[in-house]
């Protein structure tokens, strides 16, 4: 599959340009009323597919396509925050702190673990004391990888990343490989592993839905 125009912080997506999904209380959930164990069942799709990975992985964008391939509902866990505190995740970084948030972020994981959805967590979530035992205990966990060079072009300026606001690019790249190398432990816990750097949304989706054993539109 040849890759498609370039979106927002160099994403290739391919052919994802028009939507598929609605949102519906958190959840975005496929047009398609066919169930999803009607696709195809296996041991991988029984609970919560957990996205795992560094702001800029491409959590959200493969997530979205890969809940219409297995004809799942998708929760991206950081809009879902912001949907119940009712305000941008920077302005509870600046008014609760970090502690706050992931309170908040953790509670969001609490109320969808074990849901038949494609969930795409922020990139801190996992490293949280019992979160990725809980992932576990409720789903598959997939880590989406990417090189530092690759997370820094796709944040771009980072202005709607609070532990990113206001940096250089040399000291966002720093920031960067820093996060990713206190958080790579928590995030190779996961067991599908998969490269983002050099392919596009709808290829990345489409292997990992045969991957989890779901099948490709």
């Amino acid at each position: 599959m040849s890759p498609g125009p370039s979106g927002p912080g160099g994403w290739r997506r391919g052919s994802f340009g028009s939507p598929v999904c609605r949102y519906t209380a958190g959840v975005e959930t496929p047009h398609s009323s066919r169930s999803a164990q009607s696709a195809g069942t296996s041991d991988a799709r029984a609970g919560t597919i957990w996205l795992v990975g560094m702001m800029g992985c491409g959590k959200t964008s493969v997530g979205k396509s890969l809940a219409k391939r297995l004809e799942r509902g998708f929760v991206d866990s950081d809009q879902e925050v912001e949907r119940v505190a009712g305000i941008r995740i920077a302005a509870i970084f600046a008014g609760e702190g970090e502690a706050g948030f992931r309170a908040r972020e953790r509670a969001a994981i609490e109320a969808v673990a074990g849901a038949p959805a494609v969930v795409s967590l922020g990139g801190g979530a996992v490293a949280q004391p019992g979160i990725a035992e809980m992932l576990a205990s409720s789903g598959t966990i997939v880590y989406l990888r990417a090189r530092p060079e690759t997370l820094l072009r796709r944040v771009g300026a980072g202005e709607t990343r609070p532990l990113l606001r206001g940096m250089s690019p040399v000291a966002r790249l720093s920031k960067i490989r820093s996060l990713l190398l206190e958080r790579a432990k928590h995030y190779e816990r996961a067991q599908v592993v998969i490269d983002t750097d050099l392919s596009d949304v709808e290829t990345l989706a489409d292997e990992l839905a045969q991957r989890l054993g779901g099948e490709t539109a």
